[in-house]
């Protein structure tokens, strides 16, 4: 299978469903108000999926994105709540958003150093860290939320038309994609996946390097987590259960491989939107969240299938 079309597969996927959508559901759908709520529900994870790239392109994982999205977001309702009195406002909101996205920094850098450092598994430790964020966040409030009733404008502000969430998810896609791209860390973020060895001997800090892909990850999940809680207008120890399962998926659905090396920030949107869309046209079908989870089972399925198809071909390819 060609690159050309490996990559154009996720894109191909979302046109029909969007098209077959709009065709069954044409006057609820396609209208600016779904099409936004859509954008909107896309943000949180588009998010963190792009910083799941880079894991992912690194030829690592990282299982506690959920744990660490609940974590951020309690700390900085509560440090809202301690400053600001229970009705916090101005600053108050300010400095709780900031810690709380600190809070996502602080998390992605004790991943980084874990894994480089103690020579671990990326599975195994985030696997611990998804227990021991989850654990914090029930920890904090005897597993009870912290309320934020005026923290609204990351979860509901507009500016022109376009909700701030989904503003900030496009300066994000444009800073990522660019980083990725264009910079050392990108490069070397391609490198270590594909071959960390040959990476480490052509003068690549590997391990300095894989501390910031968790660190910048990490930094993502604090922001979602702050539009999340701006989003409910409280912050929930529960919040983000199983949402690694989201975002792990929407990465290889849009095309970037598991086994590391290969993966676009365009590709990863393209997973995003289509998992959203099939959300929220299940919804409108009256179709149950059981089927949903169902459906988006066999497409995870489907997209690692291709890809080591893919995998497989190139291989018999190159071989002598």
């Amino acid at each position: 299978m060609g690159k050309f079309v490996r990559q154009l597969l996720p894109f191909g996927s979302l046109t029909l469903i969007i098209c077959i959508l709009s065709a069954l559901e044409p006057d609820t759908f396609l209208t600016t108000e779904n099409l936004l709520n859509i954008l909107r529900r896309s943000s949180v994870n588009g998010i963190i999926a792009i910083g799941m790239t880079s894991i992912i392109i690194s030829a690592g994982i990282d299982l506690s994105v959920g744990s660490m999205l609940a974590l951020s977001g309690m700390v900085g309702a509560y440090a809202m709540i301690a400053i600001g009195g229970s009705d916090p406002q101005g600053s108050s909101l300010i400095i709780g958003t900031a810690l709380g996205i600190v809070i996502g920094v602080i998390c992605g850098f004790t991943n980084g150093v874990l894994i480089t450092k103690l020579k671990l598994q990326p599975f195994i430790v985030t696997l611990g860290t998804m227990s021991v964020f989850r654990g914090i966040s029930y920890v904090m409030n005897n597993g009870q939320p912290y309320n934020v009733p005026s923290y609204k404008y990351l979860g509901e502000g507009i500016v022109l038309g376009v909700p701030i969430s989904v503003i900030i998810f496009g300066v994000i896609i444009a800073i990522a994609g660019f980083l990725l791209k264009y910079s050392r860390l990108g490069r070397y973020t391609y490198a270590i996946g594909s071959n960390r060895v040959a990476a480490f001997h052509a003068g690549v800090n590997v391990d300095r390097n894989l501390i910031y892909i968790y660190t910048f990850t990490g930094l993502l999940v604090g922001i979602a987590a702050m539009i999340a809680t701006s989003r409910t207008v409280s912050a929930q120890p529960t919040a983000g259960i199983a949402l690694e399962l989201d975002i792990i998926a929407a990465v290889v659905i849009g095309g970037a491989s598991l086994a590391g090396g290969r993966g676009t920030i365009t590709g990863t949107i393209t997973g995003t939107l289509l998992i959203s869309v099939l959300r929220n046209g299940c919804t409108l079908l009256g179709i149950s969240t059981h089927v949903q989870l169902i459906v988006i089972g066999m497409i995870i399925i489907l997209a690692v299938a291709v890809d080591q198809l893919a995998q497989t071909k190139t291989s018999e390819l190159q071989a002598p």
